[in-house]
């Protein structure tokens, strides 16, 4: 099995392995993982909790005040807990996105899966994601666990990265390239 060093790196990387290696340890790594997701949809919909952990103006006690409100809010596991109250105390919390980034690609690297990203003009639906993966699945030939995003500038299509291949088929890269095609026929 490769080295959870050849997966993730730098600072988010290694606390997120500690955090692998903690959950493996003490057969938590479900309720890490439900937690971790609670935590990601969080930072995507509060500008306030995003400001908790991303700013440098807020103390280490206020830090983690916060986010020990927030975890208990959330009812998040002991183990989740402690964690970010290690991030708050090493003022780490602004870590905290690429840290949940690093932990999932260790979780589909246990499981035996590939990372997609996949970056869409509007939310896909459940079923677009259903079939995007059994797609994915077959011309990979793995297990392809989807991180899906929105970027409304794509106008239609699909951008999709899966290792160091990426497709690029969004609206907006085609009418890019017809411009920089039509500057030549002047």
């Amino acid at each position: 099995m490769t080295s959870h060093k050849a997966i993730v790196s730098g600072i988010s990387g290694r606390y997120a392995v500690a955090l692998f290696d903690l959950a493996v340890e003490e057969k938590a790594l479900e309720a890490v993982e439900s937690d971790l997701a609670k935590l990601k949809a969080m930072l995507g919909d509060s500008a306030d909790l995003r400001t908790l952990v991303g700013s440098p103006l807020y103390s280490r006690e206020q830090q983690s005040k916060g986010i020990t409100k927030v975890a208990e809010a959330a009812a998040l596991s002991a183990l989740t807990n402690k964690f970010l109250g290690v991030l708050a105390a090493n003022r780490r919390l602004g870590n905290l996105p690429a840290i949940l980034a690093d932990f999932d690609k260790l979780l589909s690297h246990h499981r035996g899966e590939v990372t997609a990203d996949v970056v869409s003009a509007r939310a896909l639906t459940k079923k677009q994601l259903g079939d995007l993966e059994k797609k994915l699945k077959s011309a990979v030939g793995r297990d392809v666990a989807i991180n899906a995003s929105v970027d409304e500038s794509l106008l239609g299509g699909l951008r999709v990265q899966v290792g160091s291949r990426m497709v690029d088929s969004s609206l907006k890269t085609k009418l890019d390239n017809l411009a920089i095609a039509m500057k030549g026929v002047q």
